[in-house]
């Protein structure tokens, strides 16, 4: 081949200042880009030797070799390819942007293919002028009789092009680093990015520095292989030592035995895992191997609760292993990380359009060779595609998840409060997840025994017919039928809904809980900040239920049968003394014969109201006291301090009663104000100072 000289063939000025600036957003992708095609150029001469139309040499090992020259301020990439013959560089290298990959594909699209071809993008070359001055490539082709070819360029569009040196098949490329990127040619930061980028690659990557002393370790001579270098035989003889036996006599007894051992050099280690645990089938892993691979990927010590092994070949190609992580406490970030993969290549993490919003609380990787990368790899096109792979990979998680519920019910449990807050979420954010997920959402109740939400409505079911069973046995004794007849009126007019009760403070709300036990009734927990979205989501889907706060109201089943007209005195006469001594004009009364007597009050505050005031506090407006005209001082007239106070509503006492009777209601509801918490403490030293008379 004559020398050439020339102008790279381009389609727009000026392409090398965007290629620097702007193609990649991370200026250490080159390293994949240059190792991606060494990987491609391996596969490709492989595939011929499959195909019949090449033979590997016997002792082929596929390999990768990276050397860094800190010194020279190089950066060598080799592989054993198929390597290029002067026409080809010609057309692949000196005509940016025509893709060798998708050219190879289309020639042999109707023969075998086992192994994909990672670059179809074009202009993963070039990358390396983000970081170099100058680059060299040293290719041989692997025809027969193929000439080397030696191509340079200094970063402009003019190329130099001569018969090359090169003696074995496939492609070097010498980077020259320029002065702002010589960290690039640093061994440390060298493994650190192909860590980054390359570590399960499916080609052996090795990484070392030219020109440095070599290595050495010593091994059992059994061990040696042809292909080790030796450098020294080594033999260590037995040990013996002196032992006397029990009469008396002494022997000389064999410690450690003789052993034949060899210095070799060192062998190399790739960086990489060409066979990554994903691309295996999930009857053949481990539980061990999946954990190893998690904290190995993850570098994170604490083991996940389960996974979930990602295997799909049709509709599209794709695999991954999804991990469930434990989080330790609320204050621990949910934020996991999803890697993605295009055939063991490492592309982004988190990438929105292919991983569903609620799933990147989750760790795992995902490879998916049929995803329509963009030029960089970096980002996705706008595709139908990518949708239909989000829309699989939920549809994975949800049948896990209820397929767990459905057969391994007490495992489920066990992992239930780590992994509610990302079922919520993700119920909140995907109405297909919502869908599959309803029926196997628990609740914990007051028993911390969980019940699924059609569970939760049986029990509410049983609670209310036995209820009903206790008013009818009342009404069929009443002698008054126009009564009874009015109250059913009354209950055909309520809400239909089934109400499912709920706790936010078990500690707080202490005294509700006592009150719904006494009775026989059951509530759940719902402690986490995202369960008042979450439950208005429930309601909007299930429209047979609604949650209730057991503070909401006082439930029929706490209260003695009585009417109206009998209470109304009371009523109208404690609404007064309590107005007055609390000077609150607008303080709504509601007077009860709850069946506990040593209950004196409670405030209830509608379930509106209360979600009024959580969506407040959420928009930072707490201060506001939205929803608190919904509240209600409820009295118990059975209770005895209640009746003094009715009685002698004129005694000096009972304005600090009444004051004292109101922050304990509220204390069982929510914490008192720091001030009205002072006037609480003293008044209660009060109190006391009363008896103490």
């Amino acid at each position: 081949m004559s020398n050439k000289h020339g102008n790279l063939s381009i389609n727009s000025d000026n392409i090398f200042p965007i290629i620097k600036k702007w193609l990649y957003s991370d200026h250490d992708i080159f390293y994949r880009e240059l190792i991606s095609n060494g990987c491609d150029a391996i596969t490709k001469l492989k595939k011929l030797d499959l195909m019949g139309e090449y033979e590997l040499p016997q002792d082929f090992e596929p390999k990768i070799q990276v050397l860094v020259n800190p010194e020279e301020k190089t950066l060598k990439f080799i592989d054993n390819g198929i390597g290029m013959t002067a026409d080809e560089v010609e057309e692949y290298i000196n005509q940016i942007a025509f893709s060798g990959a998708t050219d190879f594909l289309e020639k042999y699209k109707d023969k075998a293919s086992e192994e994909q071809i990672i670059g179809h993008f074009g202009l993963g070359f070039y990358s390396a002028f983000m970081v170099a001055d100058e680059v060299h490539i040293d290719t041989l082709s692997y025809k027969d009789g193929a000439t080397p070819v030696h191509w340079e360029c200094d970063g402009g569009t003019e190329f130099d092009m001569t018969d090359g040196t090169k003696d074995t098949v496939g492609t070097t490329i010498t980077l020259f680093l320029n002065e702002d990127c010589l960290e690039f040619a640093n061994e440390y930061r060298a493994r650190e990015v192909i860590e980054k980028y390359c570590s399960f690659m499916p080609t052996p990557i090795f990484l070392s520095k030219e020109n440095a002393e070599p290595e050495y370790e010593t091994i059992l001579a059994s061990e040696v292989t042809e292909k080790d270098t030796v450098i020294e035989n080594i033999v260590e003889e037995a040990k013996y030592e002196e032992k006397e036996n029990e009469d008396g006599t002494k022997e000389q007894v064999e410690v450690s035995p003789r052993t034949e051992k060899a210095k070799i050099v060192k062998r190399p280690v790739p960086l990489n895992d060409t066979n990554p645990l994903w691309t295996k089938h999930p009857n053949d892993c481990t539980d061990d191997e999946y954990k190893a691979f998690y904290r190995k990927v993850f570098q994170d010590y604490k083991e996940p609760l389960f996974w979930i092994h990602l295997n799909m070949d049709y509709p599209f190609n794709l695999k991954g292993i999804l991990y469930f992580p434990k989080i330790n406490t609320e204050y621990d970030s949910i934020e996991g990380t999803i890697k993605l993969y295009n055939n063991q290549v490492f592309i982004a993490d988190n990438i929105k359009e292919v991983i569903p919003e609620f799933l990147m609380l989750l760790k795992g990787v995902i490879d998916c060779p049929d995803l329509p990368l963009n030029v960089s790899r970096s980002a996705l096109q706008n595709d139908g595609f990518v949708k239909k792979i989000s829309d699989y990979i939920t549809k994975k998680v949800a049948d896990k998840l209820t397929g767990m519920c459905k057969t391994e019910k007490e495992t489920y449990e066990k992992y239930w409060d780590d992994i509610s807050p990302f079922i919520k979420f993700g119920c909140l954010k995907d109405e297909k997840f919502c869908d599959k997920m309803n029926d196997y959402i628990l609740f914990k109740n007051l028993d911390n025994k969980y019940l699924t939400l059609p569970e939760c409505l049986k029990v509410e079911e049983e609670a209310a017919d036995s209820e009903n069973a206790d008013t009818n046995t009342d009404a069929a004794d009443s002698t008054d039928n126009a009564d009874a007849a009015a109250q059913n009126d009354t209950a055909e007019e309520k809400d239909t809904r089934k109400p499912v009760y709920y706790v936010t403070d078990a500690k707080q709300q202490a005294q509700y809980i006592n009150m719904f036990k006494e009775q026989g009734m059951d509530a759940v927990l719902l402690e986490h900040n995202i369960d008042t979205s979450f439950i208005t989501q429930l309601e909007r889907r299930n429209e047979k239920i609604k949650f209730v706060r057991i503070d909401a109201d006082v439930t029929d089943s706490m209260k003695e049968e009585t009417s109206e007209e009998e209470l109304k005195e009371a009523t109208d006469s404690l609404t007064e003394t309590f107005r007055k001594a609390l000077n609150n004009e607008n303080l709504k009364v509601s007077v009860e014969k709850l069946k506990n007597a040593s209950i004196s009050s409670v405030i209830t505050l509608s379930e509106e109201g209360r979600r009024m005031q959580d969506m407040m506090k959420m928009y930072g407006m707490a201060g506001m006291d939205f929803g608190m005209n919904d509240c209600t001082l409820v009295l118990n007239a059975n209770n005895d301090l209640v009746k003094y106070i009715l009685e002698n509503k004129d005694s000096e006492h009972v304005p600090m009663f009444c004051e004292q009777l109101y922050d304990l209601a509220m204390l069982s509801n929510q914490p008192l104000s720091p001030d009205a918490m002072t006037k609480f403490i003293t008044r209660s030293n009060d109190i006391m100072m009363l008896l103490a008379k």
